[in-house]
């Protein structure tokens, strides 16, 4: 099999192990790590704490020693590809972490979500936060007796046109975006209102490529906007359970290539199929890719290598783990430790 690796650089991959925080879900814990396809994995536990979940990594666009968890104690930071850990001083609630970000304008600009619609913003490479007033109105069903009260924020984007634009996917809430760098928020929700599964959103993008349009991914499928979120349509693509709908998890640009996207996908949250779907023409298209073989379960994470974009990984729920040097042509599998599963954060630096 062969390495990836730049120069004399060493390549690394990381697996995150969580679950929900719903009661009497199961949930597993862990961080592992991957030097140059090798294989094999490592237990990373350094400074971390004790039996920590994570939920989201955020490995630094341009430093990439630099890496950070969220766990359910709070981010975590490491400085040497993950081999010490320190938790990093936020003020925050002692809610869980569910998303990490480096502003794509600015890497001193970061971001973590949690539950409960909390989100923290550094503007000095993580060195200080503070926490930013999120109080939006959510759409009535996602607040209605037996409706998921979570609020978690899923995943961030930021804008290359404009540093201020935020935008977050709230499960369940729907998709909020901020016009002042998270000083004010407002829930967008017109056009993804086709029942209770559009507001469950699990993603959101800002196309880098044809600024305006903006991508979220969903319980009950994809959606698109063309005017900044203001109004958006359902997207096309292959249905994968017996609703004509598809799970989507996770939504990511291929550094360098904007108009190349991947989202992951199953069946439903839980399933006994995988699936990855890839378009070309920033999101307008899509298409199921052929890895050459079939997920076993519901496929939740994605990963690139920022300075090496051919090098991807993707990871199911039920811990599998996939890689490609060759930007999802051919497909090696990677296999984690007997009972490693509930892969919930992927990262690869």
């Amino acid at each position: 099999m062969t390495t990836s690796t730049s120069g004399n650089r060493s390549s690394y991959v990381y697996a995150g192990l969580a679950g929900e925080t719903a009661p009497g879900r199961v949930v597993k814990s862990g961080l592992y790590r991957m030097t140059n396809d090798e294989g094999g994995w490592e237990s990373l536990t350094s400074g971390l704490p004790e039996a920590p979940a994570i939920r989201a990594i955020a490995a630094h666009p341009l430093q990439p020693e630099v890496m950070y968890v969220g766990t359910q104690h709070g981010p975590y930071c490491s400085t040497d590809h993950g081999n010490h850990w320190e938790k990093v001083n936020i003020p925050d609630h002692g809610l869980p972490v569910w998303s990490l970000m480096f502003h794509p304008r600015d890497p001193k600009i970061m971001f973590a979500g949690y539950e409960s619609c909390e989100i923290y913003r550094s503007d000095n490479g993580g060195e200080t936060w503070r926490q930013l007033p999120v109080s939006v109105r959510f759409p009535e069903v996602t607040v209605a007796p037996g409706a998921n009260p979570a609020k978690r924020v899923l995943m961030l984007s930021g804008s290359m046109a404009d540093v201020n634009l935020l935008y977050g996917a709230i499960e369940v809430g729907g998709i909020i975006r901020s016009r002042d760098g998270g000083e004010h928020w407002e829930n967008l929700s017109h056009g993804q209102y086709l029942n209770d599964d559009p507001v469950d959103m699990h993603g959101v993008l800002a196309s880098s490529w044809r600024p305006g349009t903006i991508l979220s991914v969903a319980r009950a499928g994809m959606f698109r906007s063309t005017d900044w979120g203001d109004h958006w349509l359902r997207v096309q693509i292959e249905p994968l359970n017996a609703k004509e709908q598809t799970y989507c998890r996770s939504i990511r640009e291929v550094p360098g290539d904007p108009k190349t996207i991947w989202v992951s996908a199953g069946a439903n949250f839980q399933s006994d199929m995988g699936a990855l779907f890839r378009s070309t023409d920033g999101g307008l298209t899509w298409t199921r890719v052929d890895m050459g073989a079939q997920p076993k379960t519901t496929m939740f994470g994605l990963a690139f290598d920022e300075r090496n974009p051919k090098r991807m990984y993707c990871s199911t729920s039920g811990g599998e783990v996939f890689g490609s040097q060759d930007s999802g042509t051919t497909w090696s599998t990677y296999p984690l430790p007997e009972g490693a599963t509930q892969v919930y954060a992927m990262a690869s630096a």
